[in-house]
């Protein structure tokens, strides 16, 4: 993709996100909205994610030649267009019929990575025909069964997958009030099982059991509550990718993530989904940068919403973002073509956001130009 302006006229979505957030709820039934919008607890963290952005401003410097804007921007040596990647949001097939086949096309036409879920609605190997030569990691929710993570993985590098994310924030599934009260779980009701149905170590382990249902083993199989730093060895023996671990908002994890040889972080609360009251992506991410420095790229999700966002997350030390409930909701309301719009107009708000900000590259953007306020 080139550093041109892209066309920005299109108005199939909405350009807000409060407004895509509307729209896409008319297109959706309210169990499955609730699902999606929502957080765990009485929504403190998701809340919170969002007012730390509010709380830092951007201070913009004049007289800046920012004739030419570029975005492009390199994560572990691997060259994107944009510091964003398309978060891994399980079971797409609920917004949309075409779900992550939709969503990986999108994100192939503007070279953003797209990273697939474990639970996702189409198989792994699917959704990599759908990327085509478009850049995709694939994110693990790391079984209890270590010999149907590696099969995930090496399924995923022979695929063409160039990273594997490893969420580890979820021992459990956090208490989302909203789903108990509606009696929902996509999960549940096997909107995620592809990638387990597909699986040739899984179906050992289901031959080797007569008459078990593929649901009924996954939900058996599925949470890890004793994940452990050496439970990375497996992975990283299996394959030859680099290996993320998204879930961090400590510095002494990020730092153990280092002592471990990871590649990378992810620092994620979930979007605010699993543990109630714990501290916002924005306002954990100074700490960790402090802590670790340089040492292995560090990516941030939970509450992006806009170019701003990226701006002053990036400016906190951040490599890179990922964008979740956005891009979700695009895919709800006109399947590729909303995510592709999505993607287009985050980037033009990206871009205008740098230029009137005095900065003209990615690399140019630090805390200088950013201050703490409080209301």
């Amino acid at each position: 993709m080139s550093d041109v302006l892209v066309n920005v006229e299109r108005k199939d979505v909405p350009l807000r996100f409060e407004d895509l957030e509307n729209e896409a709820q008319k297109h959706l039934d309210k169990n499955v909205f609730d699902y999606e919008q929502s957080g765990a607890g009485i929504e403190e963290t998701l809340r919170s994610n969002r007012e730390a952005f509010s709380n830092w401003k951007i201070v913009p410097r004049v007289m800046r030649d920012v004739s030419t804007v570029s975005l492009h921007t390199t994560i572990n040596g691997q060259s994107i267009p944009a510091p964003i990647l398309l978060a891994p949001v399980g079971m797409q097939g609920i917004s949309h019929p075409d779900g992550e086949l939709a969503s990986a096309a999108a994100s192939a036409k503007y070279e953003v990575p797209f990273i697939a879920s474990t639970v996702s609605s189409y198989t792994l190997e699917e959704i990599a025909e759908a990327n085509g030569n478009g850049k995709r990691w694939f994110q693990l929710y790391y079984p209890n069964n270590v010999e149907i993570a590696k099969s995930f993985v090496k399924r995923a590098e022979i695929a063409g997958y160039e990273a594997i994310v490893i969420t580890v924030d979820m021992p459990l599934i956090g208490n989302r009030e909203r789903d108990r009260s509606n009696q929902y779980s996509p999960f549940l009701l096997g909107a995620g099982k592809a990638n387990y149905a597909a699986d040739p170590v899984f179906q050992e382990y289901l031959a080797a059991k007569p008459g078990a249902a593929v649901l009924d083993e996954m939900l058996q199989t599925f949470y890890r509550p004793g994940l452990n730093w050496e439970d990375m060895k497996p992975i990283r023996d299996a394959v030859d990718l680099p290996i993320y671990l998204k879930g961090i908002l400590h510095p002494d994890d990020a730092e153990e993530a280092v002592k471990h040889g990871i590649d990378g972080i992810v620092v994620s609360n979930h979007g605010g989904r699993q543990l109630d009251g714990c501290i916002a992506t924005l306002d954990a991410l100074p700490l960790i940068k402090e802590r670790v420095k340089d040492k292995l790229p560090i990516l941030l999700d939970s509450g992006v919403r806009s170019g701003p966002d990226i701006f002053k997350a990036l400016a906190l030390g951040a490599d890179a973002v990922l964008l979740g409930r956005p891009f979700l909701y695009g895919l709800t309301i006109a399947g590729q073509s909303g995510v592709e719009q999505v993607i287009q107009n985050v980037l033009h708000d990206l871009k205008t956001t740098m230029s009137l900000s005095g900065i003209k590259s990615i690399q140019e953007i630090n805390a200088n130009a950013i201050r703490k306020t409080y209301r």
